[in-house]
């Protein structure tokens, strides 16, 4: 296939973004609908769906709010038949429900003082919050022999980032599972299921805000350490991450799968030296 215009089109497709209120799924959310895909969210409050719905609605897009917790299982294959209801089929998963949990820190303390069902939350929220999505939409896929899954990785997941132990084991696992899932899906249902992930470097957003940034805005120590190990010396923007995933989305990424793709202003490349 060429690489013309329509073949990184996602127009017409459609597509289920977990966490898709937060700041990483919502611009992912934003960015799809904007393209012409159909994009359902998924999460766990009514509220916020329906606001990230609207949101859609108001800029031109095709939107619907589906409401289920991504450890839910029973939740999300009724939220898959309300979409396929709905809509026929799904095109597209973006799992990017996750985030860390405040008391699985260990930034100033022993990893010792970390609760173990603190360290239970953060993995199931964020591994365990990828594997049941994309068993009860990937099943879908399966089914019609075509998709694309993409996974939302990190940079805790190849080093080792201080104070968020879970966190970063989750993620390695996320690595692991997009590559496992990738060759599964190619081997037994056929070369047009794909199973990819992103690996964003830092971004602000809510929940990491106060690590990164003081109350006047300046960067924290912390951040002044991330950034002195990104050699384009800054964070980055949500919206860059959207050509990537929609690339990955796309008929143009048709013989892409198991990649993780870092997204982080050169974090991953640079030794510090």
């Amino acid at each position: 296939m060429s690489p013309n215009g329509e073949a990184f089109s996602v127009a017409g497709k459609v597509a289920v973004v977990t966490g898709g209120y937060g700041v990483l799924g919502g611009d992912i959310a934003s960015a799809l609908a904007a393209a012409g895909a159909k994009v359902a969210i998924l999460g766990r409050r009514r509220e916020a769906l329906d606001e990230k719905t609207a949101e859609l609605r108001r800029g031109g897009g095709e939107a619907m709010s589906l409401v289920a917790d991504v450890l839910d299982e029973a939740m999300l294959r009724q939220a898959r038949d309300e979409l396929q209801s709905a809509w026929g089929h799904v095109d597209i998963l973006i799992n990017a429900a996750g985030g860390n949990v405040a008391r699985a820190r260990n930034d100033t303390t022993s990893i010792f003082s970390v609760p173990l069902n603190a360290f239970d939350e953060v993995l199931r929220l964020n591994l365990h919050g990828t594997v049941v999505p994309t068993f009860v939409f990937g099943e879908a896929m399966a089914a019609r022999g075509t998709g694309s899954i993409v996974n939302i990785s990190s940079m805790a997941a190849t080093q080792a980032l201080s104070g968020v132990l879970g966190y970063s084991v989750a993620k390695a696992g996320i690595d692991n599972f997009t590559r496992w899932m990738a060759v599964e899906m190619a081997r037994k249902h056929g070369g047009r299921i794909r199973v990819n992930a992103i690996a964003p470097g830092f971004f602000v957003t809510h929940q990491n805000r106060a690590v990164l940034l003081q109350a006047d805005g300046s960067p924290t120590v912390r951040a002044q350490t991330i950034m002195a190990k990104t050699p384009m010396g800054r964070f980055g923007n949500p919206d860059e991450i959207m050509g990537a995933v929609q690339w990955l989305c796309s008929d143009s990424a048709s013989f892409v799968t198991g990649a993780v793709i870092p997204i982080d202003g050169g974090f991953s490349a640079f030794s510090g030296v």
